[in-house]
């Protein structure tokens, strides 16, 4: 049951209800958005997903059909290969079924790291395996260049005609990919609804086709769709959209343009998926939201004026994590805004997915922001595109030094603001110290995440930037948020601060079309995304290391943990 406990009622909850912007979602009403003629053309083409659950494109029967054959002869597991919209959903249901089922263990590709690639093809048996390639435009380069290295790999072990057998296909009617799936002969090719855009799919076939391959009932999830569907697009001040959205956006106009989104870590793959939908739906025209998964409730503990918080209850079994995430809100600044849910299983996550995307349309209604596009997104990938054409630009400057500790080469390319710097210390004072109250900064990392001190060593950057600077700050998975963030970080208010990592790959997987490696594409993002950020005046810099090694990464957290000291002590002294 969708439940929302809120200190007050907002007053723009009854401007949403007066102007009966609830059901004309439901309608499809692209007048909604009329206050300019490409929002409202925009709005015309992709409001298919407003009734997915009372009127789904595609018979539910057939994907659940597909999904048991497939459980009955074998499966063990599923490997997504995707980007952005087409991974976060199906992301959310399956880690949240994980402990309620295991039926199907599913895994998610949307990583340019070598390390990735050949992990998640470690602990396959492709025989065993299916494997989704999910693209709505089918064009999209990080699974197709995915896509390709995995056959490259599996070469060795698999026949391309056995491996073709175990390929599946979700994508839009006429794409690249249909074409290339029906010409090869794959297993299946699902077809998505061209009127549902990415981040708004989650109840279309790119999300019901991995809840129903990793066991999950798809009558009782889309009963329970429905009935959110029923409450959302009701005009009334109890239906749980219009609260959501009047608590965003009356905070907004009060300057608490970010939230902080605070769970037990079942819950945290929620977070993501919420994370793209709020960022990339309103992220744009130098306004935007910013949500921000927070591990530290002790970063709230003084209410800076900036920000409010959202906090999910999940289903957990051990008794002490519960009590633990209890204990840790009683830090919570009681003067800070707060919104509380909960879910109790996977299932009702098809409520919450429907609550947000009502909501979040009614956000792009109130603050006069087209909700359905992404054109700093499409800004990013040509920068993209062009840099693996031309060539990777150079550094401004390199050293092989991390601050004491001899790494080998490390490339620094810093925004026009900052120019004038000339080692890696400068640059990292230069952009830290251009911190101030109201921003937020964020870690944009290129780089595995798993690894021993991969994570911890730029969850220390993340975490100490928060703490020294009382900034909202956000470790960012690249190219996963060029897809999701990106788009408020280049669209929205110019107050982000931002450092750009990516390494070189100790054992890369070379591509033969496009790019030259995995490893080249990722460093040619990280490249793209500096020059996207600094061409609409972003502070930014871009740090290209020589490895990717926990020691590497820890040696970089270290040298920024004493520039923000020495930053603290600069600041102590003035006052």
């Amino acid at each position: 049951m969708l439940v929302g406990e809120v200190e007050k009622l907002y007053p723009s909850a009854k401007m949403l209800v007066k102007e009966k912007v609830a059901s004309r979602i439901l309608a499809k009403d692209a007048s909604l958005y009329e206050f300019s003629d490409d929002a409202s053309a925009c709005a015309a083409e992709y409001m298919g997903w407003t009734d997915l659950a009372s009127n789904p494109p595609y018979p539910l029967g057939d994907i659940q059909a597909f999904a048991d054959d497939a459980i009955a002869g074998g499966l063990k597991t599923v490997v997504l290969i995707g980007q952005g919209g087409s991974t976060q959903a199906p992301m959310t249901i399956t880690k949240y079924n994980k402990v309620d089922s295991g039926m199907v263990s599913f895994k998610t590709l949307d990583s340019d790291s070598p390390v990735r690639v050949r992990g998640i093809l470690a602990e396959v048996k492709p025989e065993t395996t299916l494997f989704i390639i999910s693209s709505k435009s089918g064009g999209t380069i990080e699974p197709r260049l995915a896509l390709r290295a995995v056959r490259n790999e599996l070469a060795e072990c698999v026949s391309e005609e056995d491996l073709v057998k175990r390929l599946v296909a979700i994508t839009d009617p006429g794409s690249e990919l249909e074409k290339q799936a029906k010409e090869e002969g794959w297993a299946a090719v699902f077809p998505g609804e061209p009127t549902v855009g990415g981040r708004f799919s989650a109840l279309s076939v790119f999300g019901l086709l991995p809840a129903a391959l990793v066991g999950i009932d798809l009558r009782e999830l889309m009963d329970h769709a429905i009935e959110a569907e029923r409450r959302c697009s009701e005009d009334a001040i109890d239906n749980p959209a219009v609260g959501l959205a009047a608590f965003l956006y009356d905070n907004y106009l009060q300057g608490r343009n970010k939230f902080s989104f605070l769970t037990p870590k079942r819950g945290r793959v929620l977070g993501l998926w919420i994370e793209q939908l709020v960022a990339e739906s309103l992220g744009k025209g130098g306004q935007g939201i910013l949500p921000n998964i927070e591990l530290d409730a002790l970063l709230l503990n003084k209410d800076t004026g900036d920000r409010t918080a959202i906090v999910y209850q999940t289903r957990t079994d051990l008794w002490d994590e519960r009590k633990n995430f209890e204990m840790s809100l009683a830090y919570l600044d009681p003067a800070i805004p707060r919104l509380n849910f909960k879910i109790d299983n996977a299932a009702e996550l098809a409520e919450h997915f429907i609550m947000w995307e009502y909501a979040i349309a009614m956000c792009g209604y109130l603050m006069r922001v087209c909700p359905f596009d992404q054109p700093d997104v499409a800004s990013a990938k040509q920068a993209v595109l062009g840099i693996l054409r031309d060539g990777q630009p150079a550094p401004d400057f390199a050293e092989d030094y991390i601050g004491d500790v001899h790494t080998g080469e490390v490339e620094v390319t810093v925004a026009p603001m900052f120019d004038g710097v000339s080692d890696l210390r400068g640059a990292l004072r230069a952009l830290l110290g251009s911190i101030k109250p109201g921003d937020y900064f964020a870690v944009n990392a290129f780089l595995p995440f798993t690894g021993e001190g991969r994570r911890e060593a730029l969850e220390t950057i993340r975490h100490g930037v928060g703490v020294t600077c009382r900034v909202v700050s956000c470790l960012e998975v690249g190219p996963r948020y060029l897809h999701s963030t990106g788009q408020l970080q280049k669209g929205g208010p110019n107050d982000g601060v931002f450092l750009i990592l990516s390494a070189d790959e100790l054992k890369d997987i070379p591509l033969d079309q496009e790019a030259e490696s995995l490893g080249a594409l990722a460093k040619a993002q990280a490249a793209g995304d500096l020059m996207t950020l600094a061409d609409r005046g972003r502070r930014c810099i871009h740090i290209h290391l020589p490895d990717h090694s926990g020691v590497t990464l820890r040696a970089l957290s270290e040298l920024v943990v004493e520039v923000l000291e020495e930053l603290e002590q600069e600041a102590a002294e003035k006052e």
